[in-house]
């Protein structure tokens, strides 16, 4: 647990401060208006912090801080210290794939065109990102019948040199040859600047002086230049289809489409240069931290922009949602950018229709990324392993089953089991517990019953030998159960009453900290959030926990059915089930008239009358007593 520094020895001034663990590790770095303000509020009780934070100073000896001018300051000095140090705690942004770029060396004597992936370098200029790396070849091989810049490499450029002959691209005029004198520099610059012009998005001053050369010579009847400058302009033309127009030409700016759930998100920035969408990325966010969508929006910008270069800011950033300290937040991008940035949410017109579609294109993204994590057998082996290792098994886990309890203030009491086999799910061997002996909410022993009836089948099927229709036939390699040392020691009281506590390993898994935790271990065990170890644990959990919920809804459907059905005289099991075919829901059937009751020619009229005036009076109620309690999280 964090020591709290003497009173008064916080300065009460702007500034990056570290928590950081007995073994010397920075854990969490964060930044503040006032960093006396700030970090009182970590030591206050424990109950009263968010669970993650709770995590963080627990596992946290001592905390550090740098004073920073003014909070910008502190802002950039964060996400350095970030950068420096991944501090396990803070929210990490990961390309979901290395996008190419089309980059211009300014910084060499004689600029190139190429595709470069990875970190951005100081003296070149880029374009986009791309989603595939064809589309700039592409591109670039268009606009090089207009701009014929050198593509080639450094060594092939002395080589050529020394040669003293250009190389094909020359011969083709997809090259003005500056390996052998054929340019001059200063010509070759204004080249360069024509190229960079255009794909800054000032695409109609180009189109214009290519279609003037083009007629100029036409009219001076050099009709081979003239056919040479219309294939250029054609070029060009073809290489501005390529961007989408979306908005008017003088507009900038950033969009981010962001999908998210408890443990991740997926980010989807387009830029839009010129009103035309120059490129597109893809990022995951790792939540490490607890994130309001404010924060996450906040911590998406300032990763996204502190490494920027002023040439590449845009003059806004479209967001769903607006960062928490907006006015932090735009004084950051404009400190990048030089002049103001402003943050909002579209709420209207083309801008809020390209958002729509960056947040749709943030939900594909996080269905492949996860289908891609789940499918991969690769991904998913290593996953087995890593958990292997993790929980010290002696053999990698391929049959993993998890339960769950769901209920709703003790009422329709359900387990769930899940299977997943070679870290796929296997829905054909998903079974669901109603409980039986147990009576209101009491979880623990509504796990002991679940697993109670579960492993004794298992012994019985043992006993009695292969024969067809089992279901519980196979034991787990890993027995793993929604919750914490509760959860834990009523699943290790089963297994050593049937004696499978030397055969079947057992664990479980704390949502709310996602710690894990093992029988005689008083610690849990934190694997890495990053593992594909804690993914997979993560991924049959809440797959248990869909499945609880689902199973008990039924049962709370079914039962609130019956509670309205059952009061009307005359309204049997018969007609009842004609009625929910005849209308599909109980919903459905409360928004009939009277009218429409009585002109069902099988339901007699004093039947509907009853059934409407019931109705009608279950309506009335209050939420509560209709649902036998108030709504909230079954678990």
């Amino acid at each position: 647990m964090v020591t709290r520094p003497a009173s008064g020895t916080i300065p009460d001034a702007p500034g990056s401060y570290q928590f950081i663990d007995l073994q010397g590790r920075v854990v969490y770095v964060g930044k503040a208006k006032s960093l006396r303000s700030r970090l009182a509020n970590y030591f206050a009780s424990p109950h009263l912090l968010a669970e993650r934070t709770r995590q963080m100073v627990e596992a946290a000896d001592h905390v550090e801080w740098i004073v920073a001018k003014n909070e910008v300051e502190a802002l950039f000095l964060e996400h350095s210290l970030i950068k420096r140090h991944q501090p396990r705690f803070n929210v990490r942004l990961k390309d979901d794939k290395s996008y190419p770029w089309l980059a211009v060396t300014l910084d060499e004597a004689w600029p190139r065109a190429m595709v470069l992936r990875g970190q951005k370098r100081k003296g070149i200029r880029y374009y986009g990102p791309f989603a595939h790396a064809y589309a700039i070849r592409e591109t670039l091989d268009l606009l090089l019948r207009t701009f014929p810049i050198r593509t080639c490499t450094n060594n092939k450029f002395e080589s050529h040199n020394r040669l003293g002959r250009p190389c094909l691209y020359a011969h083709i005029e997809k090259c003005v040859a500056p390996c052998v004198d054929e340019i001059d520099r200063e010509s070759y610059a204004a080249l360069v600047a024509e190229l960079l012009e255009f794909l800054d998005g000032d695409t109609d001053a180009i189109v214009a002086r290519i279609d003037e050369r083009m007629h100029d010579a036409a009219d001076g009847m050099e009709y081979e230049l003239a056919a040479r400058l219309r294939d250029q302009l054609n070029s060009v033309r073809k290489a501005i289809e390529r961007q989408q127009m979306v908005g008017a030409r003088e507009e900038d700016y950033d969009l981010l489409g962001i999908e998210e759930d408890e443990h991740e998100a997926s980010v989807q920035v387009f830029y839009v240069r010129k009103g035309r969408v120059v490129g597109r990325k893809g990022l995951v966010v790792d939540k490490v931290e607890d994130l309001s969508a404010g924060a996450l929006v906040a911590r998406v910008i300032e990763q996204l922009y502190a490494d920027a270069s002023a040439d590449s800011m845009p003059k806004e950033v479209l967001a769903p949602t607006l960062p928490d300290d907006l006015e932090l937040y735009e004084e950051f991008l404009g400190f990048v950018r030089g002049n103001r940035v402003r943050i909002r949410v579209p709420q209207r017109g083309g801008k809020r229709d390209l958002l729509a579609t960056a947040n749709l294109n943030a939900k594909e993204s996080f269905v492949r990324h996860k289908l891609k994590r789940a499918s991969d057998h690769n991904a998913r082996a290593r996953a087995l392993v890593a958990l292997q290792q993790a929980l010290d098994l002696p053999d990698a886990p391929l049959r993993i089953e998890c339960f769950d309890i769901a209920n709703l203030q003790g009422t329709d009491v359900v387990a769930s089991m899940v299977v997943m086999e070679d870290g796929l799910a296997k829905r054909s061997e998903y079974r669901r517990f109603k409980m039986r002996t147990v009576e209101g909410q009491d979880d623990f022993a509504s796990m002991e019953e679940a697993l109670n009836r579960r492993f004794r089948a298992y012994l019985r099927e043992r006993d009695e030998g292969a024969q067809k229709g089992k279901r519980f036939s196979y034991p787990p390699n890993l027995l793993l159960i929604d919750g914490g040392k509760g959860q834990l020691g009523a699943a290790v009281r089963v297994l050593e009453e049937l004696g499978l506590d030397e055969d079947i390993a057992v664990a479980s898994l704390a949502k709310r900290f996602e710690e894990v935790y093992r029988p005689g271990d008083s610690d849990p065990i934190r694997i890495p959030r990053d593992s594909e170890a804690l993914y997979l644990l993560q991924q049959v959990r809440d797959e248990a926990h869909r499945f609880a919920n689902t199973f008990h809804g039924e049962l709370r459907s079914k039962r609130m059915t019956r509670s309205v059905l059952d009061e009307v005289a005359g309204l049997g099991p018969t007609r009842r089930a004609r009625l929910l075919k005849h209308y599909g829901s109980v919903k459905k059937l409360r928004g009939a008239t009277e009218e429409e009751l009585v002109g069902l020619s099988w339901l007699p009229d004093k039947v509907a009358r009853a059934l409407f005036a019931t109705l009608r009076g279950a309506a009335s109620a209050p939420a509560e007593t209709r649902r036998g309690g108030p709504s909230g999280d079954p678990t």
